[in-house]
């Protein structure tokens, strides 16, 4: 292991902290997104705050973390759990953001963004296997922590080995861990994950 490596550790949790959608709520309607809604800081809470518009800006943002974080660890010649506990981290860093009080989001798209830096396949097949989950279990944060443990199991099946799918176990480990919070939400419109009003 480089004397450098934990610098991109570092830097994959720092780069992971910037709460895209708290500055951009913040910005376009003057509001914290973590006051309303899931109280999260992610795209579909901004969607709800401040419309599409911001939360495409957020999403975009959010997967680019994921993304360039790994990207640049593996230009560095990072590989294998060091290249994946950089983008985990970076997951780590959006969820839990020094930035933002440790209230942060809940991953997906950072995570996303950490597979397409290095598979494109990966994130493909890791995308169609949540879309099916959120489709059979009709709750997406169940789903979504289903997701997490079962990625990396698809990935083995199909063929998928080395950085991609080290990414997708650590990765994989800490959005679980995540989505445990919203175990029990209640939803009115699945997609947008929205509570059910009383």
């Amino acid at each position: 292991m480089s004397l450098s490596t934990p610098l991109y550790w570092l830097f994959g949790y720092l780069l992971g902290s910037i709460p895209s959608a708290l500055w951009i709520t913040r910005l376009v309607k003057g509001v914290d997104v973590r006051d309303a809604g899931s109280g999260h800081v992610t795209t579909t809470n901004t969607i709800r705050q401040a419309g599409w518009v911001a939360g495409v800006f957020v999403f975009a943002l959010d997967f680019g973390k994921g993304f360039l974080a790994v990207w640049l660890a593996h230009r560095a010649g990072l590989s294998g759990w060091s290249l994946a506990l950089t983008g985990s981290l970076a997951v780590a860093g959006h969820c839990w953001p020094i930035f933002a009080q440790f209230r942060g989001g809940m991953g997906l798209a950072t995570m996303g963004g950490g597979l397409m830096a290095i598979s494109p396949l990966a994130f493909l097949l890791a995308l169609a296997t949540l879309i099916l989950l959120v489709l059979v279990v009709r709750h997406s944060a169940r789903a979504s922590l289903f997701a997490g443990l079962l990625v990396p199991i698809v990935l083995f099946l199909l063929g998928q080995r080395g950085d991609a799918l080290w990414l997708a176990a650590l990765s994989g480990l800490v959005i679980s861990i995540r989505f445990t919070v919203d175990w029990n939400r209640k939803y009115r419109e699945l997609w947008l994950d929205r509570e059910k009003k009383s």
